[in-house]
C-alpha cells in the first residue's frame, strides 16, 4: 500500500522561510500529477500548488510568488518564503495515483 508523508513543517516567524517535504512509499510523485493544499481546523481546503502531468506548474494567488513546488523521483517539495501569519495551517501532499492519495498533514506555525 502506497503512502505519502509530510515533513518539514514548524514554528517560524513572519518573513521566515520552510521547505516541506512530501514522500512516497513507491515511485509515483515523479509521473503523476502531485500537489499541496492547506486546511485549518474549521476552515476551508485551500489547494496552493500542483504539478500537473507533463511539469505544469498553477499557484494560488495567496501564494503565488512566495511558494515553490518541485518534485525528484521520490519527493515533492514546497518551499515557502516570506511567510505571513495568515499562512498558518496544517499542509497536506497529494497526488491523482491511483484513487487519489493524500498525506496526513503537518503545522506550520508563522508567528507575527
Amino acid at each position: 500500500q502506497v503512502h505519502l508523508v509530510e515533513s518539514g513543517g514548524g514554528l517560524v516567524q513572519a518573513g521566515g522561510s520552510l521547505r516541506l517535504s512530501c514522500t512516497a512509499s513507491a515511485g509515483i510523485l515523479s509521473t503523476n500529477t502531485v500537489g499541496w493544499y492547506r486546511q485549518a481546523p474549521g476552515a476551508q481546503r485551500e489547494n496552493l500548488a500542483i504539478i500537473i502531468r507533463g511539469a505544469a506548474t498553477e499557484y494560488a494567488d495567496s501564494v503565488k510568488g512566495r511558494f515553490t513546488i518541485s518534485r525528484d523521483n521520490t519527493t515533492m517539495y514546497l518551499q515557502m518564503d516570506n511567510l505571513k501569519p495568515e499562512d498558518t495551517s496544517v499542509y497536506y501532499c497529494f497526488t491523482d495515483y491511483g484513487p487519489g492519495l493524500w498525506g496526513r498533514g503537518i503545522q506550520v506555525t508563522v508567528s507575527s
